[in-house]
């Protein structure tokens, strides 16, 4: 025969047991990462219905046997199994581990009171799953597990038979086994403390995020080739990876780190796994990495780039050893993706309204260019006396050329408008060359937006620094086409050609003041539509023309 000391002893060390088994069951990754979720899959609520069912039957097997009951821990199962992770678990929990109780010792005095409880118990943890706040699950337990006891000692006396002995056994269990449910809290408490231990890691995440954006923040006020490698870089220092790379939606725009060699040659996206994530929206992990054309990386993380509903690239982690992308490191991925696109849209939009701005001031500074006004007014005043009515039409450019100017806004306009400004501005150039400049004009009747003074620097551009150069007529050719998924805007010379020096300078963002007016409509165009100006030397000319994207332009 036990003592009540005894009993209440035996009854801690088998807890103590489950405690130790849990503890273990954590450092099990994936089963960690199951304890620590808010929300589970059918098959994670399955592993842990699995989980708390073996507690609860290992408890009725490893119960001390007292004049055929047992003082046993089964209930501290069933409860904590439910009010940690919901009904289906309690429940299911409770009737498995009943059943088995009851099928065990069918005959037995304490075995039809035993199935009852616990399936009420399986019952009693869901509701307080669903019902008590968080933080007061552990006390609650307990004394839903005292109560559960009660029932257990109550339901023995009324069914067991003969009742003597009914009311015998439950002088003896009955204090251990109330006192055994205190196990019910520590169980509890050990989950939310592994629970803590992901609120902990996230913070930890945070900091280290917030320190990544601190540091990037001041390269992307001009956001070049050579600033989104230097936030490569710092990336790659401060999450420990072996390489970091930066994508729009057709080229790797910066890499930095092992591997860095495989794009001297080549920017241009070659990764599936980059394409499934830019075409889908849609976070990809590959942890075990045999076919990247990179074979040196076998752990690979790709954040898609989301600037509302538009996927403008992607940032990638790249480790050399497997399985390195953990939960943590996922969401960290995502808290710097969303950081980065916030960065690079609110760059964008201030340097659309930098250059507009220097837009502006071109034009205002062309509008009081005395050369200009002076050369317009002398060819109009020439002209007045030979040819009265194309004075008049003169002065009509010339004032129409003026208030667009004044006029000068940074929203988007009907390409009417600009191209009408262009068509003033031409006729004004022409009646001083007077027939060695020809334009020719090949326009789609198309309906779309363009940023002001896109069009005319270029027409300019054309005339002064290709036809005017040559001593023989030239001709400027602009041209807007309607493609099938864009709309491309050229303009072409027969001129003497552009210096392939200043194209080389311009794609590197380091044009001279005498070409701010091609490098201004370069930059606004690469911020707008997302590629800049493609420039060809001709012979004899130049070529320069946009795509515009037909959803862009509607």
């Amino acid at each position: 025969m036990h003592s009540t000391l005894e009993m209440i002893i035996s009854i801690f060390e088998r807890a103590a047991l489950l405690l130790i088994i849990l503890f273990f069951l954590t450092k099990i990754k994936g089963f960690k990462e199951i304890l620590q979720k808010e929300n589970h899959s059918v098959r994670e609520l399955s592993v842990l219905t699995v989980v708390f069912c073996s507690f609860a039957i290992f408890g009725t097997y490893s119960g001390i046997e007292v004049e055929g009951s047992l003082v046993n821990i089964r209930t501290v199962a069933i409860f904590s199994g439910g009010i940690l992770f919901g009904p289906w678990v309690g429940i299911i929990t409770g009737i498995v581990s009943g059943l088995h109780r009851y099928l065990i010792d069918i005959d037995g005095i304490t075995s039809l009171p035993c199935l009852i409880t616990s399936v009420t118990a399986g019952f009693a943890s869901g509701f307080i799953n669903r019902k008590v706040k968080k933080h007061r699950w552990w006390y609650i337990g307990i004394g839903a597990g005292i109560l559960s006891q009660t029932l257990t000692m109550l339901l023995i006396i009324a069914l067991g038979e003969p009742r003597s002995q009914g009311i015998s056994i439950v002088e003896q269990i009955a204090v251990p086994m109330m006192i055994g449910e205190i196990s019910i809290g520590l169980l509890i408490l050990l989950v939310h403390n592994i629970e803590g231990e992901k609120k902990q890691i996230a913070a930890a995440q945070a900091k280290l995020a917030l320190d990544i954006a601190n540091k990037t923040l001041p390269y992307f006020r001009s956001i070049t080739p050579a600033s989104l490698q230097r936030i490569c870089q710092i990336i790659k220092e401060e999450i420990d990876a072996d390489a970091v790379a930066i994508t729009d939606t057709k080229t790797v725009v910066a890499y930095y780190g092992l591997g860095a060699e495989r794009y001297q040659d080549t920017s241009s996206i070659v990764s599936e796994m980059t394409k499934q994530a830019i075409n889908s929206g849609q976070i990809v992990i590959r942890n075990e990495v045999d076919d990247h054309h990179l074979p040196q990386m076998h752990c690979l993380l790709i954040v898609p780039f989301q600037e509302g509903d538009e996927v403008t690239g992607a940032l990638k982690i790249y480790y050399e050893k497997e399985n390195r992308i953990t939960d943590s490191l996922q969401t960290l991925g995502i808290g710097l993706a969303q950081i980065i696109s916030n960065l690079m849209e609110i760059s964008r939009i201030e340097q659309i309204k930098e250059t507009a701005n220097k837009a502006e001031l071109k034009a205002l500074q062309s509008k009081i260019n005395p050369h200009f006004l002076f050369n317009s007014l002398n060819a109009i005043a020439s002209t007045t006396r030979r040819d009265p009515n194309r004075a008049r039409e003169l002065i009509h450019n010339l004032s129409g050329y003026l208030r667009y100017n004044l006029e000068l806004h940074d929203e988007m306009i009907a390409i009417e408008e600009e191209l009408k400004q262009v068509r003033d501005y031409v006729e004004i150039e022409k009646s001083r060359f007077g027939d060695k400049l020809q334009i020719i004009y090949d326009i789609d009747p198309v309906q779309i937006k363009v940023p002001s003074l896109l069009l005319q620097p270029l027409v300019e551009n054309a005339i002064h620094h290709g036809v005017r150069k040559r001593r023989w007529q030239g001709a400027v050719y602009l041209s807007v086409k309607a493609r099938e998924k864009d709309i491309r805007i050229s303009i072409r010379d027969t001129g003497v050609g552009i210096d392939p020096e200043i194209v080389e300078k311009l794609y590197k963002d380091e044009a001279s003041v005498k070409n701010i007016g091609l490098a201004n409509v370069h930059q606004r165009v690469r911020l707008i539509y997302g590629k800049g100006l493609t420039i060809n030397r001709l012979d004899p000319g130049t070529e320069i023309y946009f795509d515009i994207p037909v959803k862009e332009g509607k």
